[in-house]
């Protein structure tokens, strides 16, 4: 039986990977014959793709009840993106952050977070009115790409495909994602259930790891092809996506219990948006130490988990 889920997870992993790459040439290559900027691509099209998978789990678990899996999931997600999934790539290379992405994007998701911080404290559920609000703000980061779509739209490149197929390729690449993530997702909470894990535990790591990895292979995947700006606006724009959207849908469909341990992760969630705005401030571009620290921020979290 868990050799079973152990070859779905290496079958998960694999869609993964190829999914991610077919993923981020489509959407590069229709930006660049487009004239789109890849940060806009990156904070919309990348973003809202990758967090698909979270998406799923987050409205599934609450409407099952199993509320610690719907926060969890995004919470957890949240700081995987930016510990892990930066961390790695910040190793692999230097980074390049837009003054955009500095000074409001990472702004506006340290904000974003601090509310749902707030509202788990003062009410111990996300409501529906609260879920409105969050889909208001969401509402607000569309218009504010809209915008910013407008005023740096860049000169198209020369792209010798159809755009048809750069689009159909795209998202034939989403769809093998989303369906890796599935079956990588179903296969590690089955492992977790059979080793005896918690439901906390396993939706801040086993199902925030598993709905984290289209991002963690399209931001290293786009950073290794030279495309810096789709690899920190896809992760900056899903925390985004996650919190706002995904969490304002869910709300919207069913009201989510805040249980008191999620508010420790939430300023965990924090914690990292800081470290990231810390690390990016001075030279633009996050760098191979800040990378480390960010994975050993995530280690002194993991343990905390296990204690």
């Amino acid at each position: 039986m868990i050799m079973i889920q152990i070859g779905l997870l290496v079958l998960g992993f694999a869609m993964l990977v190829k999914g991610a790459d077919w993923f981020v040439d489509g959407t590069s290559k229709v930006a660049r014959k487009l004239g789109i900027p890849q940060l806009v691509v990156g904070l919309t099209i990348v973003a809202m793709g990758t967090s698909a998978p979270e998406a799923a789990v987050s409205i599934t678990a609450a409407l099952k009840g199993t509320a610690d899996i719907a926060i969890g999931n995004v919470v957890g997600s949240n700081i995987l993106n930016i510990l892990i999934i930066l961390g790695i790539t910040g190793v692999m290379t230097s980074v390049a952050i837009r003054k955009s992405t500095l000074k409001i994007e990472i702004p506006y998701m340290l904000v974003a977070t601090a509310i749902l911080i707030l509202m788990g404290y003062t009410g111990m559920c996300i409501s529906r009115m609260e879920g409105v609000i969050f889909l208001l703000m969401f509402l607000g980061y569309l218009t504010y790409l809209f915008l910013l779509a407008k005023k740096e739209k860049e000169v198209s490149e020369e792209v010798t495909q159809n755009i048809w197929v750069l689009l159909g390729i795209a998202v034939l690449g989403g769809f093998i994602v989303v369906w890796g993530s599935d079956i990588t997702v179903d296969a590690a909470v089955k492992i977790a259930s059979v080793i005896g894990l918690g439901e906390r535990f396993i939706g801040l790591t086993i199902v925030a790891l598993g709905t984290s990895l289209p991002e963690l292979f399209t931001s290293v995947t786009a950073a290794r092809k030279g495309n810096a700006d789709i690899a920190i606006g896809n992760i900056v724009g899903s925390n985004i996506f996650n919190i706002l959207f995904i969490l304002g849908t869910t709300a919207l469909i069913t009201p989510v219990p805040y249980e008191r341990g999620f508010l420790t992760d939430g300023f965990v969630a924090v914690g990292a948006g800081v470290l990231l705005w810390v690390s990016v401030w001075k030279t633009m571009e996050l760098r191979r130490k800040w990378g480390i620290i960010m994975l050993l921020c995530y280690l002194a979290y993991f343990i905390y988990l296990l204690m």
